[in-house]
């Protein structure tokens, strides 16, 4: 059969045609297909990371009429009646109960509607759920725990994971400032009342939970008169405002193998008096676990019991000083969607490499000052350790007791165990070898691993090729002599802090493996996206006695949030901290700072909320940012104004800031190293007399080239080992075993 050319172009036509209306019918069926599709949503927590056996879910719903015809299964068992409508009437939400550990299935069934499935993973409440295996030896303390003042404590423990039987208590501000009991049949003269955020005046009623999760105790507050239905997770009185503040506490000595018997704080005026709820726990404080992993993993899992008792919250909101920045600002890159933004304060990027570098080269330089073979004078010392003051130096030396694992020396601050922990269960190289060893490295062992020569932690800990006061010589602080001798004799520590003449080398897996898994603060994860309020609080650079809580630090993890974003539009500093000196001098102004810093972030916070463009998390935060909140300082007032001002790294004569709180550098930093305090180990270069001021002899010469005979620090490099964050949220399935989160994504 002859074909013709105008006979090919009208079946093409033709063909063209059917296509598209079959396209169409396709595309039309997708449509319906997707308007009558239940939907599963886990409001807990991810579904593989939950604990307790229960959870909450929202099913949503394609019609409101659905919701009559809905069957819901976990594992083959009817749970429908445990949903109730949503207050907009388009999903249901309910409290789902018994899973088991392990995988469970849960199933949504309705007439004329595409079923929906989730699987669900549960854990035990004690844990663990993705941060290894449990610490040994771990001492319970609810028989210390103070419920609250004048409230009794928990008791005895019920296990050997330290659980204790969950309780609650109703307390009223009385209006002279005090918690004390409440009771609605007989209501008390003094009870006070506020005004929420959102306008709501009410009873100062709070209702106080307390119990254990992941053998931490646990508390979390909020307004709730018992008088008013909720809140819950079906109803809002109004007096909760629906946000929620974490609280996480400082320290990390003597912060070792313990329950602890504290938390961060829940009965806290400024945030309850706004209306929002608070949340904290034992093991969130680093007086009692100095693990940012552990930390990370109950903070998750005491957030999960709060939503199942009152519904997700509108956001969360970090808060904390010193080792409650390291704990934000960890959680907050490494698990996002737990904060949804932090207010860090005594701000460090994290406590292994930012504050343990800094306490390490305090101990070499305050041994080497004991034992120098030149004159010194503190100044000079001071010079080269780029403190703004001498006593900064032994300060830090004695809170190198973090990277010694041996109690009780006679000769210098040691190793430190909390009385609950008893000498039978600490380390000593001869008496105990096998003992708890209270090092941050030993602490966080799941993440470094066990090096097997040693039996120990992996050490990420590295001097080799450090020039040591290079800019103290280059500047004429220090003598050519000087700066020979203290790079000859400084040496370093072996992994029992005993001082020996080598320099440290750092073991090149946990030094890879702190990069990959957030260790090392990177900046790149959550933090990329998160609102972020650093204000230093703590002043204290230029403090008399010294002080660990050095400006430095802040800069350093805005440096590193600039590196892996290439900016820091997302992250706001505040400098004007206060010391013993000023608290004194102009009191209250410390609080009055921090309630501006709460209520900057909630309105930031609630403009992303309300943004319901189709941008990016990352980008919302930043178009969201409210136009008076930036840069700048406090100034020493009881009522102090504040002064707009980008902060920058620099000391006097810098900036207006920077005049009235200068920063100073830190003794890696005066070698060459880099602001944001983030090599491990350096890359080694040769010897090259262009990087030095001064002229070295002959003999000088070669002395310099004896003490680096492999070469020196090239901090223009990366690191050894420096290398990308694996990704978010690791799981660890053994000592010095993680993996990449494998959570899959359907609903």
């Amino acid at each position: 059969m002859k074909t013709t050319k105008s006979g090919n172009i009208r079946r093409m036509r033709r063909g063209v045609r059917c296509g598209l209306v079959s396209l169409s019918l396709l595309m039309l069926a997708g449509e319906v297909g997707a308007a009558s599709r239940l939907t599963l949503e886990s409001l807990s927590n991810r579904p593989d990371k939950l604990s307790g056996g229960d959870v909450l879910i929202r099913i949503g719903l394609p019609t409101p009429a659905a919701a009559k015809r809905l069957r819901v299964t976990l594992n083959d068992t009817d749970v429908s009646a445990a949903f109730r409508p949503s207050s907009d009437g388009r999903a249901l939400i309910g409290l789902v109960e018994g899973l088991r550990d392990g995988r469970n299935r849960l199933v949504a069934h309705a007439r004329g509607a595409i079923p929906a499935r989730l699987e669900l993973v549960s854990h035990p409440l004690s844990g663990p759920v993705f941060a290894g295996p449990k610490q040994e030896p771990f001492v319970c303390e609810s028989a210390e725990f103070q419920v609250y003042p004048g409230g009794g404590t928990l008791g005895t423990p019920l296990d050997e994971n330290c659980t204790v039987q969950r309780r609650v208590d109703y307390l009223y501000r009385t209006t002279s400032g005090a918690f004390r009991p409440y009771n609605p049949a007989v209501p008390p003269g003094d009870l006070a009342v506020t005004t929420t955020l959102d306008g709501a005046t009410v009873p100062y009623v709070v209702r106080l939970e307390t119990g254990t999760i992941n053998r931490a105790i646990y508390q979390t507050a909020v307004l709730d008169n018992p008088g008013v239905p909720g809140p819950s997770i079906f109803n809002r009185d109004g007096a909760w405002n629906g946000r929620l503040v974490y609280n996480f506490g400082g320290g990390c000595r003597s912060g070792w193998y313990r329950q602890g018997n504290g938390t961060g704080g829940v009965l806290d005026h400024r945030e309850l008096s706004r209306g929002f709820a608070t949340a904290s726990a034992s093991l969130n404080v680093f007086g009692n676990n100095c693990d940012d992993l552990l930390a990370a993993e109950t903070m998750m899992m005491v957030k999960e019991r709060f939503i199942e008792t009152y519904g997700r919250p509108r956001y969360t909101i970090g808060w904390g000083c010193s080792g409650g920045s390291y704990q934000q600002h960890q959680i907050g890159d490494n698990y996002p969607g737990l904060l949804d933004g932090i207010i860090p304060s005594c701000s460090f990027p994290e406590v292994a490499f930012g504050t343990a570098h800094t306490l390490a080269d305090s101990r070499l330089l305050w041994h080497y000052y004991q034992n120098a073979g030149v004159d010194w004078t503190e100044e000079q010392l001071r010079a080269a350790s780029g403190f703004g003051v001498f006593a900064t130096i032994p300060n830090l030396d004695n809170g190198a007791a973090r990277l010694d694992p041996v109690p009780g020396r006679p000769d210098r601050a040691s190793a430190e165990f909390d009385a609950s922990v008893d000498p039978s269960l600490r380390y000593h190289p001869t008496d105990n070898p096998r003992g708890a060893r209270a090092t941050i490295y030993d602490h966080a062992v799941n993440s470094y691993g066990i090096d097997r020569e040693t039996g120990f932690a992996r050490r990420p800990l590295d001097n080799v090729g450090i020039q040591y006061g290079l800019e103290a010589l280059n500047t004429g602080q220090i003598s050519k002599a000087q700066f020979l001798d203290l790079n000859e004799k400084i040496g370093g520590m072996d992994i029992d802090a005993n001082f020996i003449s080598q320099r440290m080398t750092a073991d090149l897996r946990a030094t890879f493996a702190a990069y990959r898994t957030g260790r090392m603060l990177n900046g790149g994860g959550g933090l990329a996206s998160m609102p972020i309020l650093d204000y230093d609080q703590l002043y204290t650079d230029l403090q008399p006695g010294g002080d660990i809580h050095l400006k430095f630090h802040h800069f350093s993890t805005r440096e590193r949030l600039r590196k892996a974003n290439g900016h820091v539009y997302n992250h706001v500093m505040w400098s004007g901290g206060s010391n013993a000196a000023d608290d004194a001098a102009y009191p209250g102004r410390v609080a009055y700072i921090q309630d501006r810093a709460l209520e900057a972030m909630d309105r930031w916070l609630a403009a992303i909320v309300a943004d319901r463009s189709n941008r990016s998390r990352a980008a919302k935060v930043v178009r969201n940012k409210p136009a008076n909140l930036q840069d700048g300082c406090w100034t020493r007032e009881s009522r102090p104004d504040f002064i707009p001002e980008p902060q920058r790294f620099g000391g006097p004569g810098t900036s207006a800031c920077n005049d009235l709180y200068p920063a100073f550098p830190s003794p890696r930093m005066v070698a060459g190293g880099p602001l944001a305090s983030d090599i491990i180990k350096c890359e080694l270069k040769a010897i090259d007399h262009r990087d030095y001021s001064v002229a070295f002899s002959g003999n000088e010469y070669a002395r310099l080239t004896g003490i680096f005979p492999n070469g020196v620090c090239n901090w223009d490099a990366p690191g050894v080992g420096q290398t990308r964050l694996l990704g978010t949220w690791l799981e660890y399935t053994g000592v010095g075993r993680y993996h990449r989160d494998r959570l899959p994504h359907r609903r």
